[in-house]
């Protein structure tokens, strides 16, 4: 089959690319290509009674399909260039934040309208974190929740299905450049296009490597993040969420000088299971619908690691710690503070003691024997600090979930365009190395449409 522009990848990126290219030139002939399931077929069969951990399904319903990774995240859209990418280095800090406030628009028109956006703006927060060495970073953070974000995915993908054709539990093997545009193999057949659009989020990291070794497209090293997820009573957090919602708080550590931060803050939510290539890391989600909150608040503390010649393997380091979380653990290790601190593994008589009732069933064991002692240094000392702003984040029943891996593609070498050394070939959203959030990586997209809707 022969379109005018291919899309591999049904994630943000994927899916605003598929949005503004249909509103602007609503004459082409666009595919789009997904490696997983449709968004009313997205179901993990973990359900904590009959299954209680990851079966291994041939494509990760949390990870992959319509909406990509971030479907079942809370629908936390930062609108900001402090954090969650740096698009704006390639495209400019305004286009940039114009971009994020035009797909906010579009969330707001599908179903998003009366959430609330937070911004961090003038907040004497910010200064009670300054008086105890922490950073907050600005943002104007709109919250969907993990049930408004489906019902906003659903009303894009019911505005989309006639206009784009869709391939679902189609992945693609390879991209081939041809003389005239480019070829996308499946197992089911080759289709071609004039241009292609590549947006496979964070979690097709191994196979983007692969398309830019064949293609000969330079990459840069990239980072990893590693850490544990934080949960504790909501109301320690309460005064915080109760008016950022999210708030990005950096701590430099006194020890290494390595910076700690929050990630993904998630007032009355749960703890989750989350599926990268076999491996199983931990995440957070959190809802809109107070009939489905809890009455915990759960967070990520993250250690950025960057690595120097000549290791440049940083995603497989994140991954051999994943690995050995899970041999020791059988998936996710769950710990209490007070027992990290005593040196001493939580049991499971331990965690059926604690105040603090765990919202995922993981085993009780002991982090120290997971992470490097650097890494856990500084999230040990970040949660002291945390806990002059918000007391009661260092109590001994503070749970400690491990391991949170974030696995950033290699940053590939794109122009101002977000287009590959090859003409007509883009590489958006996480899967560029470039964005690291809903946000960045839909406004990656909106940005490439206009591109490819300009061209004669």
């Amino acid at each position: 089959m022969n379109f005018d522009v291919i899309i591999i990848g049904a994630g943000p990126g994927g899916i605003f690319s598929a949005f503004e290219l249909s509103l602007l030139r609503p004459e082409l002939k666009i595919a789009v290509f997904e490696a997983g399931n449709p968004l009313n077929r997205r179901k993990c069969p973990i359900d904590g009674e009959k299954i209680k951990s990851c079966i291994g399904c041939k494509s990760c319903s949390i990870m992959s399909g319509f909406g990509g990774a971030g479907a079942f995240s809370d629908g936390k859209y930062n609108i900001t260039n402090d954090f969650g990418g740096t698009l704006y280095e390639y495209i400019g800090k305004k286009r940039a934040l114009d971009l994020m406030k035009y797909v906010d628009e579009i969330n707001m028109r599908f179903g998003g309208e009366g959430t609330k956006l937070y911004s961090t703006a003038g907040t004497s927060f910010k200064t009670e974190c300054i008086r105890s060495d922490l950073h907050l970073l600005d943002a104007s953070v709109r919250h969907l929740g993990t049930d408004i974000n489906y019902i906003v995915l659903e009303n894009l993908y019911d505005h989309l299905k006639d206009k784009v054709e869709f391939f679902f539990n189609t992945p693609v093997r390879h991209v081939n450049k041809l003389e005239t545009g480019y070829e996308a193999v499946c197992d089911s057949g080759s289709y071609t296009a004039t241009d292609c659009v590549i947006s496979v989020g964070r979690s097709g990291s191994k196979w983007m490597e692969t398309v830019c070794r064949e293609l000969n497209i330079e990459t840069r090293s990239n980072r990893v993040d590693i850490g544990v997820r934080v949960e504790l009573p909501a109301v320690v957090f309460a005064h915080i969420t109760d008016e950022l919602y999210e708030s990005k708080i950096v701590y430099r550590t006194e020890t290494y000088g390595d910076k700690v931060r929050t990630f993904c803050m998630n007032p009355k939510g749960a703890v989750v299971n989350e599926n990268t290539n076999g491996i199983i890391t931990v995440n957070g989600h959190s809802y809109e619908d107070p009939a489905k909150q809890t009455e915990n608040t759960n967070f990520a503390l993250l250690v950025a690691k960057h690595f120097s010649e000549p290791f440049k393997d940083s995603n497989g380091y994140g991954e051999s710690i994943a690995r050995l979380s899970n041999m020791l653990g059988g998936g996710v290790i769950v710990q209490r503070f007070g027992d990290l601190i005593r040196g001493q593994r939580s049991t499971p008589g331990r965690i059926e003691e604690s105040f603090v009732t765990p919202t995922l069933s993981a085993t009780p064991g002991d982090l120290s024997l997971v992470l490097p002692k650097r890494i856990l240094d500084g999230i040990i000392e970040m949660i002291y600090a945390l806990d002059k702003v918000a007391p009661g984040t260092a109590n001994d029943d503070t749970l400690l979930y491990g391991v949170e891996v974030k696995f950033y593609n290699m940053e590939v070498e794109v122009n101002e365009h977000l287009e590959s050394k090859h003409r007509g070939l883009f590489i958006i959203g996480d899967g560029s190395g470039i964005t690291h959030s809903l946000s960045h990586a839909s406004a990656s997209g909106v940005h490439v449409a206009r591109n490819i809707a300009a061209k004669a």
